[in-house]
């Protein structure tokens, strides 16, 4: 894979310009695939607000994009909480003025039998994946809205239609961001949004491979081949960065409502 430490990546030096001229907010954009695709969407020439809860990694990328001549500003979110997400959008609008990208990645899992789940594990995994989304779109579609539009890309999963033993309360959160990144496609089409929903499957990121090791040690066997058999090889995260980058780019114009499986043909297997 490239290395996503470079920001301006062609061989003329130039940026490829895909998101030139966009102004894009990411929520979780600190690590992970959200890190992955701040780099990428700087790379194509937007600029990038990154809404996370880690201050070091956060800021960690804002510098590296600014020091390889992009724009990125980081602000210290609590996304599941409706008065720090209202602040970001206000300090979003302060540095950059109007925003037509969202990139709602913030999220996480909990790995444990249904049964053993408690209303704690519930609570936290719907505030910060589903509530959170609830938070951050309900702000950008009014404000995408009143400026002309724009596109929203919503990180769903592969476990948002099929179903997953020891990952109940998971499912079920991702589920709902699916639907909710179909609810906004239709209620908003008209005022010229766009929502998508990327699905990856297993992806090597921290959050990823801590998701295969407390399955495997509860007894699956994802490392001894379930995985391979399912999709192959274990997915970059820049192969999803590169589905939302898409995504959010005009070659997308008119794709929207539509949930975008990066995972090597596994949920076409069933």
């Amino acid at each position: 894979m490239p290395g996503d430490n470079n920001i301006n990546t062609t061989q003329t030096g130039e940026r490829p310009g895909r998101l030139v001229g966009k102004i894009a907010v990411i929520t979780g954009g600190a690590a992970g695939m959200g890190r992955t695709t701040s780099l990428a969407f700087a790379r194509e020439g937007a600029s990038v607000a990154i809404l996370d809860i880690q201050k070091e990694a956060g800021e960690d990328v804002a510098r590296l994009i600014r020091e390889n001549g992009g724009i990125a500003e980081f602000i210290e979110t609590d996304v599941s909480d409706a008065r720090q997400v209202d602040t970001a959008f206000d300090k979003v609008i302060e540095v950059f003025g109007s925003y037509n990208v969202l990139f709602n990645h913030a999220g996480t899992i909990t790995v444990k039998p249904l049964h053993e789940s408690t209303e704690e594990d519930y609570d936290r995994l719907m505030d910060i994946n589903v509530r959170s989304a609830f938070l951050v779109c309900r702000r950008a579609v009014k404000e995408m809205s009143d400026n002309g539009g724009g596109s929203i890309v919503i990180t769903a999963s592969i476990a948002s239609e099929l179903g997953y033993a020891l990952e109940s309360l998971y499912c079920m959160t991702k589920g709902a961001v699916l639907q909710l990144a179909r609810s906004i496609s239709a209620e908003y089409r008209d005022q010229g949004i766009r929502c998508n929903a990327v699905c990856p499957g297993f992806v090597k990121t921290a959050h990823g491979l801590r998701e295969i090791s407390e399955l495997d040690i509860a007894g699956q066997a994802w490392e001894e081949g379930a995985l391979a058999e399912a999709q192959g090889r274990i997915c970059e995260p820049e192969e999803v960065s590169s589905a939302v980058v898409f995504l959010a780019s005009e070659e997308a114009s008119f794709i929207t409502g539509n949930a975008l499986y990066v995972d090597n043909g596994w949920y076409a297997k069933g």
